[in-house]
């Protein structure tokens, strides 16, 4: 016979079966809807097969699409998104919390470079910019140890610079003030400052070696960022048939046989203990490492020549461009052409102008960032790649996978930035007029892959501007109200400023 108290203990261990056979349901669930949750892969626009998104991306104007990349996609998606590049899977990082946050706080995780088909075309994974792994680490270690050691960023750089100021001030002396377009005077100074570094030697302006090699590279960086060269990268069976591909091709191989020669020259002439140059470091280097019969070394011909590309390269078109920008900007916008100008005249006078000047000079320094921010020349950065799985603000993207972080929705943060599409030097200066730092100013980029180049880049483009500016006012061509001048960026992989003249009128 069941009494009352059996038939409470019957159901007590009853309910606490129940209890424990719901507790291991729910942690079977709970287990599997964490895991989904960690697995869940970034919410993007429905791909079309074959395509992609490729019909809802504008090929032919990259400052529209990234436009509607910022603006459209992710505030439908959030700031993190994926997007097909046909059957390519690539993950979109937008804003400047998000794009920190993965290249500075996941460095590690988001540190991966994509070397697409174009870009494995023009350096076969070798050099400094699209490499990965030993070669790439030890590569960029000696660029930096090696540039430093030639000056960047200190005095040594800045004589170079300040020689080369000269050079390029006598150029636009001679235009008399009349109208002419500067962009591939700007870039041959440009290019001079890197070459000095590289080979230990500038060129004349009028150099047609020179001429051509600067010429082939600005046409190259340039055609990168065409549709045609877009869609390749997508369907690279098509290579050989497009006209651009043919057309960048013979100018990379053309250059690097140019290259190969300077190196020869400065080999032939190769003193270890007495260097000259980036060149002769290298090559010092790998002399050491044949010496010591150090196998599988990565100091061979292929990474130097491809490492001196890369340079060259980044060294004369970034500068270059954001040089280019300024100076529109100042014929454009001609009220703060006469703040910088007054602050010149009030700190320096006649004299030369120094780097030293430039914390003396805070809305002068302010207007040049405020230039690096609206310009935005390189405004996706070049393609990422993760090296290991990773679980990034709730969304899990696969190790390998093409991550493009968007610089220009960094230096376009409406969160960020006060007026973030307007060209305003007040983005950089406080109520007292003194020049402050912001966090989300990342022209340079950001974590592993940042330029390396940095500190010369700002001082030449310091340099370079204050030099020009204490010797010349820049103006529209006769005819050109300052509000006609177009600012609506050429396409390519670098944005520059659409081909115009400016006059260039002597101060003194």
């Amino acid at each position: 016979m069941i009494t009352l108290v059996d038939l409470f203990q019957s159901s007590t261990s009853v309910c606490l079966l129940v209890a424990i056979v719901c507790l291991l349901v729910f942690h079977r669930f709970h287990s599997s809807f964490s895991s989904r949750l960690q697995k869940r892969a970034p919410p993007g626009p429905k791909p079309l097969p074959l395509l992609g998104n490729l019909l809802q991306v504008d090929l032919h104007r990259l400052d529209s699409c990234l436009l509607h990349v910022r603006n459209e996609l992710s505030k439908i998606y959030g700031p993190v998104f994926t997007v097909y590049l046909g059957q390519k899977k690539t993950v979109v990082l937008a804003g400047y919390r998000t794009v920190k946050r993965a290249l500075v706080n996941h460095a590690e995780e988001f540190g991966g470079r994509e070397v697409t088909p174009i870009f494995y075309d023009c350096n076969k994974g070798h050099g400094i910019l699209f490499s990965n792994g030993d070669s790439w680490k030890e590569m960029r270690r000696f660029a930096l140890t090696t540039l430093r050691d030639f000056g960047m960023g200190n005095k040594v750089s800045e004589g170079k610079i300040i020689e080369e100021c000269h050079y390029l001030m006598e150029e636009f002396e001679q235009r008399e003030g009349k109208p002419f377009n500067n962009a591939l005077t700007i870039h041959y100074a440009a290019s001079n400052v890197i070459s000095a570094i590289m080979f230990g030697k500038r060129f004349e302006y009028k150099d047609p070696v020179f001429q051509a090699m600067v010429e082939r590279d600005n046409e190259s960086i340039r055609l990168i960022g065409t549709a045609s060269i877009l869609i390749y990268n997508v369907f690279p069976w098509l290579g050989p048939r497009l006209k651009n591909w043919r057309v960048l091709m013979k100018n990379v191989e053309a250059n690097k046989e140019e290259l190969k020669r300077i190196i020869v020259d400065l080999k032939e002439t190769l003193n270890p203990e007495m260097c000259r140059c980036f060149v002769d470091a290298f090559l010092t280097r790998k002399l050491n490492l044949e010496e010591s019969e150090i196998q599988d070394s990565h100091y061979h011909d292929d990474n130097l020549i491809y490492s001196v590309t890369n340079l060259f390269a980044a060294g004369t078109d970034t500068t270059g461009n954001t040089l280019k920008w300024g100076l529109l900007f100042m014929a454009k916008y001609p009220h703060f052409q006469d703040q910088v100008q007054e602050e010149l005249s009030r700190v320096v006078g006649s004299r030369e102008v120094r780097v030293e000047d430039r914390k003396n000079m805070p809305y002068t320094d302010a207007v040049i960032h405020e230039t690096q921010r609206l310009a935005n020349i390189v405004p996706m950065a070049i393609p990422h790649k993760t090296s290991r799985d990773v679980t990034f603000q709730g969304f899990f993207i696969e190790e390998g996978t093409t991550v493009f972080p968007l610089l220009t929705s960094v230096l376009h943060d409406e969160s960020e930035w006060e007026s973030p599409n307007s060209f305003n030097p007040s983005h950089f200066l406080d109520r007292e007029g003194t020049f402050i730092r912001r966090d989300a100013f990342m022209p340079f980029s950001a974590g592993r892959r940042a330029c390396l180049g940095e500190s010369l880049a700002r001082m030449e483009l310091f340099l370079f501007f204050t030099s020009l500016l204490q010797r010349f006012r820049f103006t529209p061509p006769p005819g050109v109200k300052e509000e006609e001048l177009d600012l609506t960026p050429a396409v390519g992989f670098i944005l520059s400023p659409s081909p115009h003249e400016l006059c260039a009128v002597s101060r003194q």
